[in-house]
């Protein structure tokens, strides 16, 4: 019999986890995405392209991405709270090593490569380890954690900018580092769980005529599996979905990079303009906690969810280019940071739905690796689009048709998994039917071998 805590326990400590896992998401994404108030201070100290500080910014993207596999690897190998810890380190090196602003290559080095790998360390595991807390409230608990994101980002940035006003560019550095080392600390509180550690656990043998039923397959392979599973790049399911997120990361990158020059194209003041990307945030973290909580209350498949929020977010991304004026602009930024909000409150849940628990770490570490071409190309591609047309709106246009076929992917991988639900509901039912005859036979064979032993003595 299985040991009591083998099955996720769907409340309790696990909140403990999700409020973990809420600090480290602001400690690390909401500190990447308000990393650009340090550029026009690091080029004016350094003299140097804006192309050429870009590169800080690129440098830790893409170690961020390209680390996850490895992230998750270890978090298969060792522990969740071991890789937290060890990101929460990495996280506090880069900003510490950073603020000696010795050349650019130590930049580079330092607040790209090392920041990277630390965020890298503590985002994965920490959005992994509340998907194994909970099951039914999985996507609730999701969205709380990533909500944190958007609860950080909108404090970080009046905060930040009064560090580098007081402290100048290279003493925020330092105290930013000094506050991510906070990272370690909700690491530290991010405990196992007892099916996570190699538990002792035995399984009783079927009875004999009946075959191991596909539940405790799973469990079985839950508890046994312990090695990264590069074996998912050959699940047809996995790969569908990892056309998605590939798809969906060419988009979500490319509004924020054009929503500002566009709304100085319509003549918007700047003062209105910078106030989008508050409303932007405000409208992210309550689509995040709101579609967390419907999901939880289970009245819609989380994929058709996901496929929803995908669409609707594509139709105000086609809208958003027809505003002409600061009010209508805002309208359609909000629609769009609220069903963008929605879709990051349930997209890991549905990836461990596809894959299942046992093989969740692997698939995290696989997914943010494919998905990361998806965020070098989409800007790059959005921006040619732009020179070619000569109008900013061709971005949000292009933005929005590559998410009309992104949820086309949603929608065959739905396809793909009623397709075997019903070919396993099949299966139990020929399973179940067969039953009685097999109970019968064994009963007679027993009754047959009692008989054989009287006529013997």
């Amino acid at each position: 019999m299985q040991t009591k805590d083998s099955s996720p326990p769907d409340g309790g400590y696990g909140w403990v986890v999700v409020v973990s896992a809420f600090v480290v998401m602001g400690l690390t994404a909401a500190v990447l995405k308000t990393f650009g108030l340090f550029f026009v201070e690091i080029q004016e100290h350094f003299d140097e392209l804006a192309s050429t500080i870009s590169w800080i910014t690129s440098i830790t993207i893409a170690t961020f991405h390209l680390g996850a596999p490895v992230a998750s690897s270890l978090c298969v190998k060792y522990t969740h709270r071991a890789v937290v810890i060890t990101g929460g380190l990495l996280a506090f090196s880069g900003m510490a090593l950073g603020c000696l602003g010795l050349n650019m290559i130590w930049m580079y080095a330092t607040t790209g490569f090392l920041q990277g790998l630390g965020i890298s360390f503590s985002w994965t595991p920490a959005i992994s380890i509340v998907s194994h807390y909970f099951s039914k409230k999985r996507a609730l608990a999701n969205a709380i954690a990533s909500a944190g994101e958007c609860a950080f980002a909108f404090t970080f940035g009046p905060f930040f900018q009064w560090l580098i006003g007081q402290y100048g560019w290279k003493g925020a550095l330092l105290i930013i580092g000094g506050t991510q080392l906070n990272i370690c600390v909700c690491g530290i509180l991010m405990r196992p769980l007892t099916s996570s550690c190699h538990p002792q656990v035995t399984h009783p043998e079927p009875p004999p005529g009946n075959g191991v039923s596909k539940t405790d397959e799973e469990e079985k392979s839950t508890i046994t599996h312990r090695s990264f599973n590069w074996m998912l790049l050959r699940r047809a399911k996995f790969v569908l979905y990892a056309m998605f997120g590939i798809l969906a990361a060419m988009s979500f990158f490319v509004p924020p990079l054009f929503l500002v020059p566009l709304s100085y194209s319509l003549g918007i003041d700047e003062s209105w303009t910078a106030s989008l990307l508050s409303i932007l945030a405000t409208v992210d973290f309550a689509g995040r906690l709101l579609c967390g909580w419907y999901a939880n209350l289970h009245l819609t498949k989380t994929i058709h969810l996901l496929t929803m929020t995908i669409t609707l977010i594509s139709t105000s991304l086609m809208l958003l280019p027809l505003a002409n004026n600061y009010l209508s602009l805002a309208i359609f930024t909000g629609f769009y940071g609220f069903f963008f909000g929605t879709t990051v409150a349930v997209h890991i849940t549905v990836l461990a739905e596809v894959v299942g628990m046992s093989d969740f770490d692997s698939a995290l570490g696989l997914f943010m690796l494919i998905r990361s071409t998806g965020g070098f190309l989409g800007p790059p591609l959005a921006g040619l689009i732009v020179d070619m047309a000569g109008d900013y709106r061709a971005g949000f246009y292009m933005a929005g048709a590559t998410l009309v076929l992104a949820a086309v992917f949603l929608v065959v991988l739905d396809q793909f998994q009623q397709r075997s639900e019903r070919r396993s509901q099949t299966n139990t039912k020929s399973e179940k039917s067969s039953l009685p005859y097999t109970s019968f036979h064994f009963l007679k064979l027993q009754k047959r071998r009692y008989q054989d032993r009287d006529v013997v003595v």
